[in-house]
């Protein structure tokens, strides 16, 4: 009997100790709210339900992440900075509006820069991208991951368009970045920089003609009410980023800073797949609803990558060689 009651204090206390580490964890019950621009039926929306879903595991439920979407709490730039204020947790937004507080992130807005998604997939998470998504900190951002926006695709309600002339003189929706305005200045296109937020009233008035984003945007976006000529051009591989406000972020323990890291990696692996795969299933919804669908010939697009050859020049030119140049022995490792 002795020896039964001594088995079993041992097997408790080995018990008790080894739970001791997860009893210990400093986490606090956190409310995270997560901002995003695209609907809750999107690529983005099922990312950051899983997102709140493997946080929610890993912490036991104390950090819950609220997703906010339909740019509810704002355009990117909105959000940006409401997250460098202290007054949003979280957001996931485009690479692209980031150049207005760290001009380098313009790089990866370089046409044709990305021949694939495995190589945009080393890059970003490798040295380069990690680099420079640490140079967001002294702005009061912390990028966390990357996740995958996709290859961006032309439409517009005018005509069909298989070679850059046929942008000429139609209104086109871009992002409020100076090399996408560049770029279809430089197609002939009347480039007109607009929030996403106010996109489709814009198409549906009239205010604008087109626009360019990933086939999966376009789909769940419902563009297709609104447009009529879908071009495959794949002109720009466009990365979302992952967000933390700095002030916040500061204000977590080191253990819930790591569930964090670990969730937003985890959320990176499940959208780039679900995203990829959306994209297949995206183009055949598309031709469902009567879109009409083209892709541009090896020749047109070779015509398109000489055409805009000088916005790299310009890119150099403006301060951006040093990080181009990263960015491109990156790209030659992986290649």
């Amino acid at each position: 009997m002795r020896q039964f009651l001594l088995s079993t204090v041992a097997i408790a206390v080995v018990t008790l100790v080894g739970a001791l580490p997860a009893q210990a964890q400093d986490v606090k019950s956190r409310l995270i709210r997560f901002g995003y621009g695209l609907s809750e039926n999107s690529n983005q929306g099922r990312a950051a339900k899983f997102f709140a879903q493997e946080l929610d595991k890993q912490s036991g439920g104390k950090l819950r992440l609220k997703g906010f979407g339909d740019a509810t709490l704002g355009s990117d730039v909105q959000m940006q900075n409401a997250l460098i204020g202290g007054a949003q947790e979280m957001m996931v937004g485009s690479t692209a509006t980031l150049v207005g507080i760290v001009k380098d992130f313009g790089v990866y807005d370089l046409p044709f820069l990305f021949a694939n998604e495995k190589e945009a997939d080393a890059v970003l998470d490798g040295p380069f991208g990690e680099k420079l998504m640490a140079r967001l900190q002294e702005k009061g951002l912390v990028g966390l991951v990357y996740w995958e926006n996709g290859f961006r695709n032309l439409t517009n309600s005018k005509r069909p368009v298989t070679k850059y002339e046929d942008l000429s003189g139609i209104k086109l929706r871009v992002m409020q970045n100076p090399i996408y305005i560049d770029m279809f200045n430089q197609f002939g296109a009347n480039a007109v920089p607009m929030a996403f937020s106010e996109l489709f009233t814009a198409l549906e008035t009239g205010t604008v003609d087109g626009q360019e984003n990933p086939v999966t945007t376009i789909q769940s976006s419902k563009f297709y009410e609104v447009q009529k000529f879908l071009t495959i051009s794949r002109h720009v591989y466009s990365p979302w980023i992952v967000l933390a406000s700095k002030r916040w972020h500061d204000g977590l323990s080191a253990d819930e800073k790591k569930m964090l890291q670990s969730a937003a990696e985890a959320s990176r692996a499940f959208e780039r797949s679900d995203s990829r795969k959306a994209s297949i299933e995206s183009m055949t919804e598309l031709k469902a609803k009567g879109m009409q669908i083209n892709e541009l010939p090896a020749a047109e697009l070779q015509r398109m990558r000489d055409k805009v050859k000088p916005a790299y020049d310009k890119f150099a030119a403006d301060g951006g060689a040093q990080v181009l140049a990263d960015l491109q022995a990156a790209l030659a490792k992986v290649r």
